[in-house]
């Protein structure tokens, strides 16, 4: 029986229990933890601590979880810090005179987790999942969860938690002492009966966490060795491994108020401002908003190559329980293909990454048929053959035959016509573009291309499934490249240009990674393959503007069949089937001929200057994008960018990244380009209208 004692409009509900008072956070849709809520959870504890019937409180949260965290939307706002704040909830639950229980279901990241440290025990369902979240948006938690947390599991489980912002189950948790027990049914029940239970016993100094420090023998500075090797922009994972190390020296209120400083610092940062960007944008990209409700089913899959990339479209679909059919036009390819699968699980099962179960029951997932007509019942086919237009237009005319008519047909094309291709069918609506990255079972991004006859169904059933099986969904529209790739023509172009006047492959690889990109552009193009990007020069060429300079630099390299790493040469030379680059004098040979035939110059470049040119031609050309309502948003551009070619988080992407260096600048920055290189550094026109018209961000349409 119980007796609810507040209002349903309330963001904190109350209900007694016997002795015992229910607090249930209900603010949709993950219970945010905001300046309102906070109040309201405050005004709770005041009526709680006036009532000297109660015995104790159990802490829960309404609907799928018990609270995802802080509001981030109120960071670097006025609300973030209007009291009570998190940490000061969080030590008034640490103080509270009577047994506080957090009944965790579903998740509790953050400051969620924080507040259920502030409570003196814990408890959840089977299906809970915690950690401390914060390093994932630039940051160290703030109210505290850095000190309470190394005290409670130690150092090392902590620091873990804390550093990579895992997500521990509730078995692991409880393992761990971060539980106290786990309920598989009748949580809230159950949490009550445990708070009379301990109640019983009377007040009980073991459940207040401990104010000194933790003597420890880890070593830290052996940790942040490894960050600074993996990641030279962590800056969030090195503040945390600092902020763990306070618990370790100092008692716990001075080690709250050195992570708070640490917090305080970062959330004013570029880093932390760029990776919350992020975090907004992604979200963006992956809402249905303004599609309809209906979803087509995507349960059986065809994939249609079994190359590199089919291999890794089918292990990305298997990996999250879906059925696969994999065809080749040649057998023995096909045998490849399934062989390679194989032996990929094998080495995840090697590394400790898969079980042994795992590994079986997803290559049973995946089985080879040869012949097309063995996909007549799948759900989805996603074409995976070579980047060549008649190629696959026999493909689809073949798939027109034997899939059933409501299977949706897509094409893993990278830059070509997707609304062409579609047309080539006789249902063009059911046709889809669906832009995997190499290696497709790893890799997160997914450009979704809905052809000018695609329908808001099969978009909305496209954009749906692949968040389901993982992936970060992008919206883009029809033209060559699409985003990521669109963008990379100027780019490399760039640095070939670069080179032409005095750079070497191997400085401007350098000057990018020591920028933050996760890899040079002459070893990405090496790792891609040269050959493909040829291929669609060669193909571009008749539509190619005079007026607009061109670089023979790489039509030269190719030419004399330096594809790259699967021809152990390209930019760079690799040795015995080394992935390692290695400086080539051929390269430099065909440099000089370059740079003589177009009559350059050659002489020494700056670092300074081909980060700049580089990542200018990035912004230029995601405006062009934008302009040309290639996507809705330029945070659409930014997700492209970090997540499918390895620009630096810590920038936001380069869209974000020239919004905080002000529109302004970089568009006077454009202009002296245009001024002393010509026709291709002309200003996008969008670029121009935002500063024309003081706006400090590209997206001018949705603010108007």
């Amino acid at each position: 029986m119980t007796d609810s004692l507040t209002s349903s409009l309330s963001p904190v509900t109350m209900d007694r229990r016997g002795t015992v008072v229910v607090l249930t956070i209900d603010q949709p849709p993950v219970n945010g933890l905001g300046a309102d809520l906070r109040a309201g959870l405050a005004t709770m504890l005041d009526e709680i601590a006036a009532d000297p019937t109660l015995t104790a409180v159990v802490l829960t949260g309404a609907g799928d979880g018990f609270s995802a965290g802080a509001d981030v939307t109120q960071f670097n706002t006025p609300a973030a810090t209007r009291e009570p704040t998190l940490r000061s909830l969080v030590e008034r639950l640490q103080a509270f005179h009577i047994p506080v229980v957090a009944a965790i279901h579903g998740y509790a990241f953050g400051g969620a987790l924080e507040l259920a440290l502030g409570c003196h025990f814990r408890v959840a369902s089977p299906d809970a999942r915690l950690g401390l979240t914060e390093t994932s948006l630039g940051l160290v938690p703030g109210a505290g969860g850095t000190q309470y947390l190394p005290r409670l599991i130690g150092v090392e489980a902590a620091l873990d938690m804390i550093q990579f912002g895992w997500r521990v189950s509730a078995e692991d948790a409880y393992e761990s002492g971060l539980l106290q027990a786990v309920y598989p049914e009748n949580l809230l029940d159950e949490a009550t009966r445990f708070a009379e239970s301990v109640a019983a016993r009377g007040q009980d100094p073991g459940f207040i966490a401990r104010t000194d420090s933790i003597p420890t023998d880890f070593d830290f500075q052996v940790r942040r060795t490894m960050v600074r090797r993996r990641d030279r922009t962590a800056t969030a994972q090195l503040a945390a491994i600092d902020c763990v190390e306070f618990a370790t020296t100092e008692e716990l209120p001075t080690g709250c108020d050195r992570e708070r400083s640490v917090f305080d610092e970062l959330v004013n940062s570029r880093e932390s401002k760029a990776v919350r960007h992020l975090s907004f944008a992604e979200r963006a990209a992956a809402s249905l908003r303004g599609l309809p409700g209906t979803r087509l089913p995507t349960g059986a899959v065809g994939v249609i190559g079994a190359g590199t990339m089919g291999v890794g479209i089918a292990m990305a679909f298997a990996d999250h329980g879906h059925a696969v059919l994999m065809h080749d036009a040649s057998e023995d390819g096909l045998r490849r293909g399934i062989s390679r699968i194989a032996d990929t699980y094998a080495a995840s099962v090697a590394r400790g990454k898969l079980s042994q179960d795992e590994l079986e029951l997803r290559t049973a997932r995946i089985r080879p048929v040869t012949s097309l007509d063995g996909l007549s019942g799948v759900d989805l086919v996603v074409e995976a053959v070579f980047e060549d237009m008649t190629v696959k237009t026999e493909v689809f005319a073949k798939l027109d035959a034997v899939c059933k008519p409501d299977a949706i047909l897509a094409t893993n094309t990278s830059r070509l016509d997707v609304t062409a291709l579609a047309r080539t069918t006789a249902n063009p609506s059911r046709v889809i573009g669906l832009h995997f990255f190499s290696p497709a079972n790893v890799m997160e991004l997914l450009e979704v291309i809905p052809a000018a006859d695609t329908s808001d169904v099969v978009l909305a059933t496209c954009v749906a499934m692949a968040t389901a099986i993982g992936k970060k969904p992008v919206t883009v529209g029809v033209c060559e490249g699409f985003v990521g790739n669109r963008m990379l023509t100027p780019y490399w172009s760039e640095t070939w240009f670069l080179v032409e006047e005095g750079a070497s492959p191997e400085q401007v690889d350098r000057a990018m990674k020591n920028f933050g990109m996760a890899m040079g552009p002459f070893a990405v193009a090496d790792l891609a393959g040269l050959d493909i990007n040829w291929a669609a020069r060669k193909r571009l060429a008749p539509t190619r503007s005079p007026l607009v300079r061109y670089s023979q630099l790489a039509d030269r390299v190719c030419e004399r069949g330096r594809f790259g790493q699967k021809t152990g040469a390209g930019w760079f030379r690799y040795e015995n089937g080394s992935r390692i680059p290695r400086a080539d004098p051929v390269v430099d040979d065909i440099v000089d001929q370059v740079a003589h035939e177009a009559g350059i110059e050659r002489a020494p470049i700056e670092d300074s200057e081909i980060v700049s040119r580089c990542i200018l031609a990035l912004v230029n050309e995601g405006a062009k994008i934008l302009g040309d309502g290639i996507v809705a948003r330029s945070g659409d551009i930014d997700v492209v960018y970090v997540n499918g070619y390895g620009f630096p988080a810590a920038y936001g992407g380069p869209m974000f990244w020239a919004e905080q260096e002000g529109l302004r600048s970089v568009l006077e920055q454009i202009r002296a380009l245009h001024e002393q290189f010509g026709e291709h550094w002309r200003p996008a026109q969008l670029l121009v209208e935002c500063v024309e018209q003081g706006h400090e961000t590209f997206d001018i349409r949705e603010m108007s």
